[in-house]
């Protein structure tokens, strides 16, 4: 924000109660991880156009094997991302590590994020939205997405306490949004 780069959804504003979308995410992910280009650089998706944001976020996140899209040729950036989706590209960015955790959710059954959920709750990166639910297949929001990222990383202390955005305040998201905002993830 104090340089021109912009943050949050306007200079002033992070709406961390906001859906966050899977073009977003993607993007997200890319900026933690330094920005690389891919290698290839091959679009395997019918709705991912060169001039997005996203574009090269989502043909890295193909690349190193953190999404697939959907069957139908699709990565479909406008959609939500689930709270399992996350999960999961966290997981899968961290190469699907083995894991030793109990399943404490209830509702979190054999399937496409198991062990995905299973791995972030062993990490500490979730402790889902109750100590027995996880809520798979609700919508991640901005500021949850932004705590993953920073417990993914070790929760490092944000470097300055300068805060920019009106409606980012003291409470559960707002050390990972200050870290995520100084650090160019957001």
């Amino acid at each position: 924000v104090e340089q021109g780069i912009t943050t949050g959804m306007t200079q002033t504003t992070f709406q961390p109660n906001g859906i966050c979308n899977r073009g977003q995410v993607a993007t997200f992910l890319w900026r933690s991880a330094g920005e690389a280009n891919p290698i290839e650089g091959a679009n395997p998706f019918k709705d991912v156009k060169a001039k997005q944001y996203y574009y090269t976020a989502v043909l890295w996140a193909v690349e190193q094997g953190i999404t697939t899209g959907y069957t139908d040729g699709t990565f479909r950036p406008a959609a939500s991302c689930t709270r399992g989706q996350i999960a999961t590209f966290l997981w899968r960015a961290n190469r699907s590590p083995e894991l030793a955790t109990k399943n404490p959710f209830s509702d979190v059954a054999e399937g496409p994020f198991y062990q995905a959920i299973l791995w972030a709750v062993e990490k500490g990166i979730t402790t889902g939205l109750s100590p027995n639910t996880f809520s798979p297949n609700s919508p991640c929001t901005r500021g949850q997405i932004a705590t993953f990222l920073w417990r993914a990383n070790g929760s490092p202390a944000p470097q300055s306490s300068y805060n920019p955005f009106r409606d980012v305040y003291a409470g559960p998201f707002y050390k990972a949004i200050l870290w995520a905002v100084e650090n160019g993830i957001t």
